[in-house]
């Protein structure tokens, strides 16, 4: 970018249409960042791994608001709105930006944890009405809940339960 007071800014598009938003953006000229990673997601029988935005219907957008047309962000196809203060658009740190590219791979996916357990990993339930309870690590969903087989009355269950209720057996 050749503008010399550009800060970062977020954007909040309409539902799946954050890489839609950004390709009109760029064509109007601005920079973007769309932090995404890779989701590993099942149906019917498959998995498969496909990129997802990290922060979903939010992405970055560098704007120098003293020099660029910053209101045309709000009449961009995709585009819900610009989180702003009162009327003035609210500044993300540049820091935030240059740690989320800092921790992205050679493709340009951000790398997150590894889970803490390696499938059929033996656990505990540690609170909750199935608190003490032994199972097998199963798999994670998107909003930090674990699947776990618990051995109940004799067959195997898939139970899902917070991410903080668990500890390695």
């Amino acid at each position: 970018m050749t503008f010399a007071n550009f800060r970062w800014y977020v954007v909040q598009s309409q539902p799946n249409a954050e890489n839609k938003a950004v390709a009109h953006l760029m064509r109007q000229g601005f920079t973007t960042y769309l932090p995404r990673y890779l989701k590993r997601r099942q149906h019917a029988r498959r998995i498969d791994i496909v990129p997802a935005p990290l922060f979903p219907r939010y992405f970055f957008v560098a704007i120098d608001i003293t020099v660029q047309r910053w209101r045309s962000v709000y009449s961009t196809i995709g585009v819900t709105q610009l989180i702003c203060n009162g009327d003035v658009p609210a500044a993300v740190p540049d820091e935030v930006v240059t740690t989320l590219k800092a921790r992205e791979d050679a493709v340009g996916f951000i790398r997150l944890e590894p889970r803490p357990f390696r499938l059929g990993e033996k656990i505990r339930i540690v609170e909750g009405v199935l608190a003490d309870c032994l199972g097998l690590y199963d798999g994670m969903t998107d909003r930090d809940r674990v699947t776990i087989l618990l051995d109940l009355l004799g067959r195997k269950v898939r139970v899902l339960v917070d991410a903080e209720a668990v500890a390695a057996a």
